[in-house]
């Protein structure tokens, strides 16, 4: 099945399952189709910091629906109407970004939830619904949808308990270029008030069932990550791909143009 109820990331995250995903920023239907034929558990539309906007949306969720990788969506903020967009879009969860308290993160639950357990609102002439054919899924939709809140802040890490602890959050994900910027370390991620942020979130993950989730820079960067107990990783996105590669290949190239030193 696709869209919505794909990949059932919940049931996999329960089950002990490590995840493995990356993001979507260049707003590209056939950047998002490459990357959720690569391989990954996951693939995130960012349409906080990325070059899409929700008008490029569905076309990125269903070009993910043609591959074995669950779309998720990184929204603009907290808002009810903006988190109700990508769901019924067909998004198979959500990622909030700055959530700094227990009080935000049930907010962004709600959200998820359809009355009486939230306030979503309800519409079948949508995606998600499969355009009025799938009234069903009003039955199933809450206890399907990925709840991932971002942790980029000290007073986010300093209730992480609290956090992990709301009914309905599924995954505490750190983000690391604010999180490192916010403790005076940017881009830092050896500094040690860092890395006892990403120890307490993990501690914070393990001690109340949850998950925790982090991006990291590339595949060897992750390896720590992954030590410390993190189950739900990232890594770069289709941008940083792209970037790094044609960098690459121009500096090759440029080798054997210059010929023998």
């Amino acid at each position: 099945m696709e869209g919505q109820f794909a990949g059932r990331l919940r049931e996999r995250l329960s089950g002990g399952e490590t995840l493995i995903g990356t993001f979507l920023n260049l707003g590209s239907t056939v950047s998002a189709e490459i990357c959720g034929a690569a391989g990954f558990d996951w693939a995130l539309v960012d349409l906080e910091h990325g070059s899409g906007t929700e008008g490029d949306l569905v076309s990125q969720l269903q070009a993910l629906a043609t591959t074995e990788a669950s779309g998720l969506v990184r929204v603009e903020s907290h808002e009810r109407s903006r988190i109700g967009r990508a769901l019924d879009s067909g998004a198979a969860g959500v990622m909030a970004p700055r959530v700094d308290s227990a009080d935000q993160a049930r907010l962004v639950v709600s959200s998820t939830r359809y009355p009486p357990a939230g306030t979503r609102g309800v519409a079948l002439m949508n995606r998600a619904a499969g355009f009025g054919a799938r009234v069903g899924m009003l039955r199933q939709a809450d206890e399907m949808v990925l709840v991932v809140v971002q942790i980029e802040s000290p007073a986010a890490v300093a209730d992480a308990r609290a956090i992990a602890g709301v009914e309905g959050v599924d995954v505490l994900f750190v983000g690391p270029s604010d999180l490192s910027h916010a403790l005076g370390c940017f881009g830092r991620f050896d500094d040690e008030r860092f890395a006892e942020a990403v120890h307490a979130v993990a501690a914070a993950c393990r001690e109340s069932g949850k998950t925790a989730g982090v991006l990291a820079g590339s595949p060897a960067d992750a390896q720590r990550y992954l030590a410390e107990g993190y189950r739900f990783v990232g890594v770069s996105g289709d941008g940083g791909f792209l970037a790094k590669g044609a960098a690459a290949a121009a500096a090759e190239l440029r080798k054997l143009a210059a010929g023998p030193a």
